[in-house]
C-alpha cells in the first residue's frame, strides 16, 4: 500500500531510472493503484514472492538492480494472533532471503520499511531509534526480528541498509481491513464503525504522500546502518476518529447520532494504547510531515467513495475481526505441522 505510493512517485519523478515493483499479489494488493503508470516505459512490474530464494536470486542476476525499498510484510495485526507461522514465514523468512540475495548481487543501499510496534505501547515514554524493542504481537514481533536480520548484515559485512520505523499510514490505496479505510467504507454503506475494546487506543496517522516524501528523503540522505523513525505529533484515539470520520460522512456534530454509528467489539488478545516516536532524526535530514489531517482524511473519504471494489472480496475486509480460516502452509515451515 505504501509502496505503490512512493513506486508512483519514483516512476513519474525519475524518468532515467527503470523501477521494477515485485509483488506476489496477495489477498490485499491492486494493481489498479499503479494504473497511472502501468504504461510509462521506466516502469516494470514482476509478479513474484520473496520467499522464494532462487527466483530471487535469479532476478538481481538478470535486472542489475542498483536499490532495494522491501516493503512486502503480512502486517494485520488481527490476522497474525491466527497465523503467527505466516507471519513468521514472510516478514522474517522472506526478508532473510532478499537481504541475502541483494547482498551477494552487491546492492548500493537497501531500505527496510519497519513500523513503530517494534517499540510495543508507551502511554508516556517517546521512543527514539535507540529505544528498545519490546513487541507485543506476533507481527510486531516478525518485523523486529526482520530488522535484527537487516541489521545484521550491516554489523558483519558493511552492507549498505537502512531501517525506517513509521507510524500509521493512511490515505488512498489502503485495502479496508486497516481501521481508518474500514470506518469510511463501513459508514458509506451505512454500516456502524466497529471499535475494539474502550476505543481509547490513540494512533499516530501520517498521510500517504509525507511517507513517500520520508522515503525519498532516506534513499538520498539516510546514512547506512543507520535506523529513522518515521512520525508524525498527531494523534487521535479510535473512538475519537470514529466519531470524526461520522460527522465528515454522516453530516452530523450530535453526540447521540455519533454513539448511534458506533458499535463496540471485544478487543484483540493485546492492544498497545499508543506508540509515541521522536522524529527528530529524520528532521535533520530535512523531513518533516506536511498534509494537515483535514485534508489528508478528505481525499482519502473521496477516494473510497469511488474505489472500495478495486480488490477482490474487499466486503470480508469489513468485518469486526478477520476471517480464522488457516492459510495454506508453506515450505519450509510445512514439515512444522506434522504429527
Amino acid at each position: 500500500y505504501s509502496a505503490s505510493h512512493v513506486v508512483v512517485s519514483l516512476v513519474k519523478n525519475y524518468p532515467n531510472y527503470l523501477i521494477i515493483n515485485l509483488d506476489k499479489l496477495d489477498y490485499c494488493a491492486s494493481l489498479k493503484n499503479l494504473e497511472t503508470v502501468s504504461e510509462k516505459e521506466n516502469y516494470k512490474f514482476i509478479q513474484g514472492d520473496i520467499c522464494e530464494p532462487d527466483f530471487i536470486k535469479q532476478l538481481f542476476e538478470t535486472e542489475k538492480i542498483d536499490i532495494v525499498l522491501h516493503f512486502a510484510a503480512q502486517t494485520h495485526v488481527d490476522l497474525s494472533f491466527w497465523h503467527a507461522l505466516e507471519f513468521t514465514y514472510v516478514n522474517v523468512y522472506g526478508t532473510n532471503v532478499l537481504v541475502a540475495a541483494a547482498h551477494q548481487a552487491n546492492v548500493e543501499k537497501f531500505v527496510y520499511a519497519s513500523t513503530d510496534e517494534v517499540y510495543g505501547g508507551s502511554t508516556d515514554e517517546e521512543f527514539d531509534e535507540s529505544s528498545p524493542k519490546r513487541p507485543t504481537n506476533p507481527y510486531a514481533s516478525s518485523k523486529a526480528a526482520a530488522e535484527c536480520f537487516v541489521q545484521s548484515y550491516w554489523e558483519r559485512y558493511q552492507f549498505p541498509v537502512v531501517i525506517t520505523r513509521s507510524s500509521n499510514v493512511y490515505g488512498p490505496h489502503q485495502y479496508p481491513e486497516k481501521v481508518i479505510p474500514k470506518f469510511i467504507s463501513l459508514l458509506q454503506q451505512n454500516r456502524k464503525c466497529c471499535i475494539h475494546g474502550s476505543g481509547l487506543q490513540r494512533r499516530n496517522f501520517l498521510y500517504a504522500t509525507d511517507v513517500v516524501e520520508a522515503f525519498l528523503t532516506v534513499l538520498k540522505e539516510g546514512k547506512p546502518g543507520e535506523i529513522y523513525n518515521i512520525g508524525t505529533n498527531f494523534e487521535m484515539s479510535i473512538a475519537q476518529l470514529a466519531k470524526e470520520l461520522i460527522h465528515l460522512i454522516k453530516k452530523t456534530s450530535s453526540e447521540s447520532e455519533m454513539e448511534h454509528w458506533m458499535d463496540y467489539v471485544k478487543d484483540r488478545p493485546t492492544n498497545d494504547l499508543r506508540y509515541p516516536m521522536n522524529s527528530e532524526k529524520m528532521h535533520n535530514l530535512g523531513w518533516r510531515p506536511k498534509v494537515p489531517w483535514k485534508e489528508g482524511i478528505k481525499k482519502t473519504i473521496e477516494w473510497y467513495k469511488e474505489n472500495f471494489h478495486n480488490w477482490k472480496n474487499t466486503e470480508k475486509a469489513l468485518e469486526p475481526f478477520p476471517v480464522t480460516e488457516p492459510f495454506p502452509v508453506t515450505e519450509p515451515f510445512a514439515r512444522l505441522s506434522g504429527p
